[in-house]
């Protein structure tokens, strides 16, 4: 069965999602995941987007922006986005997914600068949301490739806390949150242990139960197809 790297991804964040969970959901690979759950084993789950749009069914075109009119139709709710940033702050939002530019061992993201915040060499998009996400849902997926200078002993900007990380599903493997450190849980089809290690800039701990990432299922990629939603790179 043929599925592209980003389709595995997408298809291990979906599986993060519980039925009837409330769920906030960003572009590309999350939006992908939250289809892929709706269709296969969560139809009860509801997506929150930062726009200000609930949803209780998948949009039945392909976004490019969150406000598109495909996402508007058949809302459940639109509303304003400080109604939706409340979800968050009464605690309703189960899980959250969010990505980054920088993540380190102790799942601290980053999304607002490289190097020393005075004076940094690269400025990144910056917060939106996710520092709220990272905060107040309940659990958080963070959503990235995984290459050593994505993931370091520190990041330069702690932009969204780690505190309520549930897994990192990256290009090369699963990782969890175990003692508060990140924690290899399982390689992807075709990795290995030492290669995801290589591609990490500090010594990552390994599970003593890691295995491998079940690759998607038919029933899981069939749902990735009927999204209408091309699948993206992470």
């Amino acid at each position: 069965m043929s599925y592209s790297e980003a389709d595995l991804m997408a298809c291990a964040a979906a599986r993060q999602i519980r039925d009837g969970e409330l769920v906030f959901v960003g572009m590309r690979l999350p939006l992908l995941a939250f289809a892929i759950a709706k269709r296969v084993h969560a139809p009860s789950a509801f997506g929150v987007f930062e726009a200000g749009i609930v949803r209780d069914e998948v949009p039945r075109a392909a976004l490019h922006t969150m406000g598109d009119g495909a996402n508007v139709a058949g809302a459940a709710w639109c509303t304003s986005l400080t109604n939706v940033m409340s979800l968050l702050g009464r605690g309703e939002v189960a899980l959250g997914m969010i990505g980054g530019a920088e993540i380190d061992r102790r799942g601290n993201v980053n999304t607002s600068y490289i190097g020393r915040w005075e004076h940094p060499t690269v400025k990144l998009p910056g917060s939106g949301g996710g520092a709220d996400i990272a905060c107040l849902a309940q659990r958080t997926v963070v959503i990235l490739a995984q290459e050593r200078h994505r993931f370091v002993e520190r990041v330069s900007y702690v932009t969204s806390p780690g505190r309520n990380l549930a897994q990192v599903v990256t290009t090369a493997g699963l990782l969890g949150m175990r003692d508060g450190e990140l924690v290899l849980e399982s390689v992807h089809p075709g990795r290995t242990v030492d290669e995801v290690r290589e591609l990490c800039g500090w010594d990552l701990r390994v599970a003593d139960d890691v295995g491998e990432t079940p690759p998607p299922t038919a029933e899981e990629l069939a749902a990735l197809r009927a999204s209408d939603v091309q699948t993206a790179e992470p």
